[in-house]
This record gives structure tokens, sequence and C-alpha cells, in this order.
């Protein structure tokens, strides 16, 4: 009998340590991940492209496959936040990087929000950027 509960104690073993050994801890601190913008200067009118690149801070690569969430694009640095328009997101060239497209409806400065879930990570990578539209 002791025998019996024996062998059946090995597969249980073994499952228990597959399932701890499976479970991984994050990768990094979510502190450890930024956003930068490419080009802080664009042109007003409609349907103008932004891109970012989402960086992780300690190994210096871009993270791609990231799920950004939360975009806000308004005219806040010139006490206009009420002056917001629709982030639409569109295809990045390049792993890593995140493409936009907006209408900069007048020139001024213009306040870019950003939220971003990493996978593999708890918490959340925020950032803002002032983009400014001119003729």
């Amino acid at each position: 009998m002791k025998t019996l509960n024996f062998v059946r104690a090995i597969p249980a073993a073994l499952i228990v340590a597959a399932c701890g050994g499976s479970s991984t801890a994050a990768l990094a601190d979510i502190k450890d991940y930024k956003f930068e913008l490419v080009d802080r200067m664009v042109q007003a009118g409609p349907d103008r492209a932004m891109t970012v690149r989402l960086m992780n801070t300690r190994t210096g690569k871009p993270v791609p496959d990231a799920v950004i969430f939360a975009t806000r694009l308004d005219m806040a640095p010139d006490a206009m936040q009420e002056m917001a328009t629709k982030v639409t997101p569109v295809p990045a060239a390049e792993p890593g990087t995140y493409k936009f497209k907006a209408s900069f409806s007048m020139e001024g400065r213009w306040l870019l929000s950003l939220g971003a879930k990493v996978q593999g990570e708890i918490g959340t990578v925020e950032d803002k950027f002032v983009i400014t539209a001119r003729k």
C-alpha cells in the first residue's frame, strides 16, 4: 500500500514542479519602459502622422506588441485642453514603433498622451509629449 501511494505521489510532484517552473516573474519593472517621440514637429492639417517608439531602457531595445489602450491629443500646452482631436492608430513600419494619425486643425502646441500595457509586465507605461504644429 505504501508503494502505491509513493507511485501516485511521483506524478503529482512532477506536475507541481512543472507548473511552478513555468511561472515566470516579470521580465522588468514597468519603470524600465518609456516612449520616445520620433518627430516633435508636424505640419498643421488633416491626417498628419505621428510615430512613437516604446523602448526598454534597461536593454536599449524597442518593445513590440505592446497594447496601446489610451491616446489623447489636445492643445493643453496652449491652455486649450478642450481643443481635442481623434487619434487613430495606423500600421507602423518597424517592430517597437507605433504610428498614429490625427488632424492638427491649427498651429500651436499639442499634447499627445499615451498609455500602454507591455506583455508580461504589471502596470501601465504612460507618457506625454508636446508636438508643435506649424503651417
